[in-house]
């Protein structure tokens, strides 16, 4: 089996990615649809240079796909075509439970004439939030919708007293309605911990973001 995975570079992709590879499958791939105007990729505002780190550390080949907001839909369906010719007869997501998400992923594979995988699937939202935590993986708060969680969240690491926190605030800790978004940084499949700074919040209306961006060091 030849998998590529959908990856955003948080904690639901990257949980997905540790499933996949204890069953034996790690994907061939890291695709990430990266928002061309912006500059980041696409949801959780991870710039090119921190992916790259992320995925240096992983150890898996990363693919960038630069497109718009109407191109998103026919760019994600090239590149698995793309996968598709390459030898991939798979494509993995970490889709949890919104059944407009999967039947879309679904779609654009069958197209593709890929298979779907949904490591997540079905399983209940707050104990994936936990496990990726206690697996051991740094997840970091990238972004929050301001309606639902204050700025002071953004650049902590997802944990028992954060979980707890949100959930006081009324706020599923999964983030599978768009709440907020993470980057993983730290973790048993990374070789080393990816090096970052903060340079601060950005207020971008509806969202705040941390600019959380690679750090050059020595090696």
């Amino acid at each position: 089996m030849k998998t590529v995975l959908s990856f955003s570079g948080g904690k639901d992709s990257v949980l997905a990615l540790h499933k996949l590879a204890a069953a034996g499958n790690t994907p061939s791939e890291l695709l990430v649809m990266y928002n061309r105007d912006a500059g980041r990729s696409w949801f959780h505002g991870i710039e090119e240079p921190l992916l790259r780190e992320i995925a240096a550390s992983l150890g898996i080949p990363l693919r960038v796909c630069p497109c718009g907001g109407e191109e998103y839909h026919l760019a994600m369906r090239v590149e698995l075509e793309r996968a598709r010719a390459e030898g991939a007869d798979s494509a993995a997501f970490g889709d949890i439970d919104v059944s407009e998400n999967r039947a879309w992923c679904e779609e654009q594979c069958a197209a593709a004439g890929l298979r779907a995988i949904f490591p997540l699937w079905g399983e209940a939202r707050v104990s994936l939030a936990r496990e990726v935590v206690s697996i051991g993986y740094e997840c970091v708060i990238k972004c929050v919708r301001n309606a639902d969680l204050p700025p002071h969240f953004l650049g902590r690491a997802m944990g028992e007293d954060v979980i707890a926190e949100m959930q006081a605030l009324g706020v599923d800790p999964s983030g599978e309605g768009g709440e907020f978004h993470t980057a993983v940084l730290n973790g048993p499949l990374f070789t080393r911990p990816v090096a970052y700074e903060n340079r601060g919040v950005l207020d971008l209306g509806p969202i705040s973001v941390a600019d959380i961006v690679a750090k050059k060091i020595d090696r």
